[in-house]
């Protein structure tokens, strides 16, 4: 049921004079008018298309869903204390500090270091200089390559979307700029290997090993990867590949980076994945979750022997303006201590995500889904046009088609390609699960009505 908006098209026309979206083809949002929320709770928006069950969390983000007061409060608290003031000068926050140690004492291994920043576009950033500096401390100044995979999202910076492995986000750019590799990524849908997914997991491996050996290992600085790769198309790595690409990496004395931005604060079931899959990272980058998106924040944490050698290497001439923002790690802060005091992240693990892939995995003999896949609460489905498989073919954007349908019947998904991404907020009920999957199931059956 539709809800009217006061001003609704007025908006509509500032925003189609003034507002270039992120991610947005505007030729094609601009006839039918913007869709604009208006309030949300819980795990439901509102706006002029009614109430709408966003089953992505607004951008794989909202981890303690919306209309949070803890949150709220805490923010309004550090506003009237103390609204802003820098980490430079030799001079930080208390918010900040105590952020920086709260991730510390939660991360696993000796990731004891936090870089603050405002977006996981920036943490990733933040990491490729610090390895720079790190290499070039170390006496490896050749060691400058960075190596991703194919279907990577890492950021849009110049440099981050050098490191993203998605043709859209560097064709109109001009990118990757030189120095940035990519290895085969474990989609094994993708090449028609889905039933042999773990074979093809390991060629994947020896495929990244090939390219290491052919651009010398020498000159190679990091390894980033996605514990599961999200915007890509919620890609689950198949048994042993994430320690095989860990153990390469570390036999070629390559720093390995988990990207977390998505997957750390419960999604998995777990605080962090490095932890949950034994991945023993070097530099982990955060972001989204760490305020469940209430308020922009990213951070870039950093092993202890890294950080020895930055400490003692001089000048740190890196930051931001609102690196550790004290508003911004005062909500962290609030949102971390709801994760725990719900106990949401045991509940994903234990309850609602073993639930939430049951509900998917029964969309696997849909005449409209060639695959469902996915983990914790988060997952991913491919959609098929009515001759199946053979007939799929490039800018058939299925996803983006079938999304909207969903949409229409009451839920908020991710189309991506030729497939459909879910990654609801952790508070979702079983109820709510079954709601949205009700919303899903009537939407691609109108796929081919």
């Amino acid at each position: 049921m539709s809800r009217k908006v006061p001003h609704l098209e007025e908006l509509r026309k500032m925003d189609r004079e003034h507002h270039l979206h992120p991610f947005t083809d505007h030729a094609a949002m601009h006839p039918s008018g913007t869709h604009i929320l208006t309030t949300g709770k819980g795990v439901y928006l509102e706006g002029e298309e009614g109430k709408l069950l966003d089953g992505l969390a607004g951008l794989w983000c909202v981890n303690v869903g919306y209309g949070r007061k803890e949150i709220v409060d805490a923010v309004a608290k550090q506003m009237q204390e103390l609204s802003f003031y820098p980490s430079f000068f030799n001079s930080t926050t208390e918010p900040a500090v105590r952020l920086a140690e709260r991730l510390g004492r939660l991360a696993p291994g000796d990731l004891n270091y936090s870089v603050f920043s405002n977006s996981g576009s920036e943490a990733n950033e933040t990491a490729l200089k610090i390895i720079r500096q790190y290499q070039i401390l170390k006496g490896k100044p050749n060691r400058m390559k960075i190596l991703t995979r194919d279907y990577a999202y890492h950021g849009v910076t110049l440099a981050t979307a050098s490191m993203t492995g998605l043709p859209n986000c560097q064709i109109p750019y001009g990118l990757p700029l030189p120095g940035f590799l990519h290895a085969p990524a474990p989609y094994a849908y993708a090449v028609g290997r889905e039933k042999d997914a773990e074979a093809y997991g390991q060629e994947c491996v020896a495929a990244t090993k090939k390219l290491i050996e052919k651009e010398g290992p020498e000159t190679i600085g990091a390894m980033f990867l996605e514990p599961v790769q999200g915007a890509g198309g919620v890609i689950v790595p198949p048994p042993g590949y994430l320690a095989a690409m860990r153990t390469l990496a570390r036999e070629y004395e390559i720093l390995f980076v988990a990207d977390e931005v998505i997957t750390a604060f419960g999604r998995l079931g777990a605080w962090f994945v490095s932890e949950m899959w034994d991945l023993k990272p070097d530099l982990m980058i955060l972001a989204k979750g760490l305020t469940s998106g209430y308020i922009s924040m990213g951070a870039t944490m950093v092993s202890q022997p890294i950080a020895d050698v930055l400490m003692k290497g001089g000048y740190f001439a890196h930051g931001f303006t609102y690196s550790g923002h004290p508003v911004a790690a005062a909500a962290a802060l609030a949102n971390m201590e709801i994760l725990k005091k719900e106990k949401l992240v045991e509940k994903t693990k234990d309850k609602v995500g073993p639930y939430f892939q049951r509900r998917l995995m029964e969309f696997s003999g849909h005449p409209a889904v060639g695959e469902v896949r996915g983990v914790g609460l988060i997952g991913a489905m491919e959609l098929l046009p009515k001759g199946g498989r053979k007939d799929l073919k490039p800018g058939m954007n299925l996803g983006i088609v079938g999304a909207a349908k969903v949409r229409s019947e009451g839920a908020i998904v991710r189309g991506i390609r030729d497939l459909l991404a879910f990654a609801p907020p952790l508070v979702i009920t079983e109820g709510e699960i079954d709601e949205m999957f009700a919303s899903v199931r009537r939407g691609i059956d109108k796929l081919w009505s």
